[in-house]
């Protein structure tokens, strides 16, 4: 069993690596689902603002209000960009995330895999030692009988 505490340490270490690759996936998953919704309401408040306007411009409108009307809708239009690389960034961080995870998952897998293993041949080693054991009793027990024994049945 001694030689199975270093593994067993092993497996503790991959197992405490995978929960903490687990908790910065979901980090990355509420950050990346943020963005979403981010883009998401600016694209709402975008079509809103721009049905809007469109109605009062139908009415008439002064040339001055219709420059501060493109020049915010371009200032939305820069945000929207600007909230487009944050979702992408937040969607690598994600994926680099699902990575580590999947990696931390093989690792633990395989560390148990090796203990199920070493496990195997201890127990293989104990049968084959206790057969050793048995057969050398047996052998000694026919050694001292006699040879023509009465007794003895076959």
């Amino acid at each position: 069993m001694k030689a199975i505490q270093p593994l067993m340490a092993l497996l503790s270490q991959a197992e405490r690596e995978r929960d903490d690759a687990l908790a910065s996936q979901a980090r990355a998953a509420a950050q990346h689902q943020a963005a979403i919704d981010q883009m998401q309401q600016l694209v709402t408040y975008r079509k809103e603002y721009e049905q809007r306007w469109a109605e009062h411009f139908k009415q008439s409108s002064s040339i001055e209000l219709m420059h501060c009307y493109q020049a915010f809708t371009a200032r939305l239009g820069q945000a929207l960009s600007h909230q487009q690389r944050v979702e992408e960034h937040a969607e690598t961080q994600l994926a680099s995330a699902r990575a580590l995870v999947m990696s931390c998952e093989m690792r633990v897998a395989s560390v148990q895999k090796l203990i199920e293993r070493r496990l195997n041949e201890q127990r293989l080693h104990s049968d084959r030692l206790e057969q050793k054991l048995t057969d050398e009793f047996a052998a000694r027990v026919r050694w001292r009988q006699p040879a023509h024994s009465p007794n003895t049945t076959y």
